[in-house]
């Protein structure tokens, strides 16, 4: 009897955990394929001919700008976007009121719309031809091709990103502790400062650590709207375009190690946060 169980029990044994390492091993390999060969061989052609091109590729002004114009749109986006997405989620949330179902579609359309026709719109309202652009242009308010336009690109694409991570956090802490904050005769600015931002901190975090991704990383948008000026509107993403359409590789290869670093940055910071978000 014990045989027979040693018999039928271990081909079972066995035949889960091949599968279990099937399963891994073909995960493993199309992440390597996916994600971990592209981005190794960015790292790998752009040290290829050693350091010192990196260098002086890194140290053109034109370079230099893309990074600085990319951090300064972020900057500008990513505050916005989250006062926007916090207490747009506290509305979806805590409020009821006519066309809350359209709100919420609404917040999704950058998720759902390209880059590209979103740049497009940007031209037919703040174009010099367009709904807004005559005005503008008589007032000497330019708008595309200069950075406001980018600056309104990026935030319509990054706009979802806070509240979809916001609303989730706050509906399972609910409203018990806002009431009795209410209740001990805390103004409603004292109980979103004491109580209720301290609650969503972890989806706040969360939500700005995709928003700067997405900020730092937009392309169609911005390459439509900017006018591709080098050394003026030109962003990183941008560049790295610029840079491998004029056969310079090495810049190109360099301005993508400068964005594959930061994604990594940003990755390997929401990885240390999940476990906080866990615990808390």
């Amino acid at each position: 009897m014990s045989n027979g169980n040693d018999g039928s029990g271990a081909p079972g044994a066995k035949g889960s955990r091949a599968n279990r390492y099937g399963l891994r091993t073909v995960a493993l390999v199309y992440l390597a394929l996916i994600l971990v060969l592209p981005v190794g061989m960015v790292f790998y052609r752009t040290f290829e001919n050693g350091l010192q091109p990196v260098l002086q590729a890194l140290g053109d002004p034109q370079t230099l700008h893309a990074l600085y114009l990319t951090v300064v749109i972020a900057a500008i986006v990513v505050p916005l976007n989250t006062v926007f997405g916090v207490f747009c989620a506290l509305l979806m949330v805590r409020r009821t009121f006519p066309g809350k179902s359209l709100l919420s579609v609404l917040i999704d359309v950058p998720f759902a719309v390209s880059p590209v026709v979103v740049g497009l719109s940007l031209i037919l309202v703040y174009g010099r031809t367009g709904w807004l652009g005559g005005w503008l242009a008589e007032n000497g308010i330019r708008v595309i091709f200069a950075w406001p336009s980018m600056v309104l690109a990026t935030i319509f694409v990054s706009l979802p990103f806070v509240v979809r991570e916001v609303i989730p956090v706050l509906q399972e802490v609910g409203v018990e502790q806002d009431q009795a904050a209410h209740t001990l005769g805390a103004t409603p600015w004292q109980t979103f400062w004491r109580i209720t931002l301290p609650a969503i901190r972890g989806g706040v975090t969360y939500g700005v650590i995709l928003t700067t991704a997405r900020a730092l990383g937009e392309f169609g948008a911005v390459s439509i709207v900017s006018g591709k000026i080098a050394g003026q509107t030109s962003t990183l993403t941008v560049h790295v375009e610029e840079r491998f359409q004029q056969f310079d590789l090495i810049g190109a290869y360099t301005s993508s190690l400068v964005l594959a670093v930061i994604a990594l940055v940003i990755v390997l910071a929401m990885t240390l946060l999940k476990p906080k978000e866990a615990g808390s």
